[in-house]
């Protein structure tokens, strides 16, 4: 189901763009706003990591929605960012492993318009 969503709405996004319709560009904005990093630097994190990554990956994470609204950007790769990071990967169909490297510094620097999945209580 979350596979045809993301389907679906990239369809509609195409849709709209070739038809000269106003599309929301989120992530352009994103980079610009988190130089922690470089965008080409994508190193794995996990839980306990400490760092610039770490702060580059909250940074991003807070053009998400979801509670907490906005991750401290203190580079500390605690709890509350493993259940943020977690629900992120859920809503781009990933395995929810907290582990940041590849697809998700990925959806990180490309976030979704929208997630239907409830952020985790």
């Amino acid at each position: 189901m979350r596979q045809r969503r993301l389907v679906t709405l990239g369809a509609a996004l195409c849709t709209a763009a070739a038809l000269g319709l106003a599309v929301p560009d989120v992530a352009a904005a994103v980079p610009d706003q988190c130089s922690y990093l470089s965008p080409t630097s994508r190193p794995t994190l996990t839980y306990g990591d400490n760092g610039a990554a770490v702060k580059q990956a909250q940074c991003l994470s807070n053009a998400w929605g979801g509670q907490p609204p906005k991750l401290a950007l203190d580079g500390a790769f605690d709890s509350v960012m493993l259940k943020k990071i977690e629900w992120i990967q859920g809503c781009h169909g990933l395995p929810p492993s907290g582990v940041i490297e590849g697809r998700t510094w990925q959806v990180l620097y490309h976030p979704a318009l929208d997630c239907y999945d409830p952020y985790p209580s």
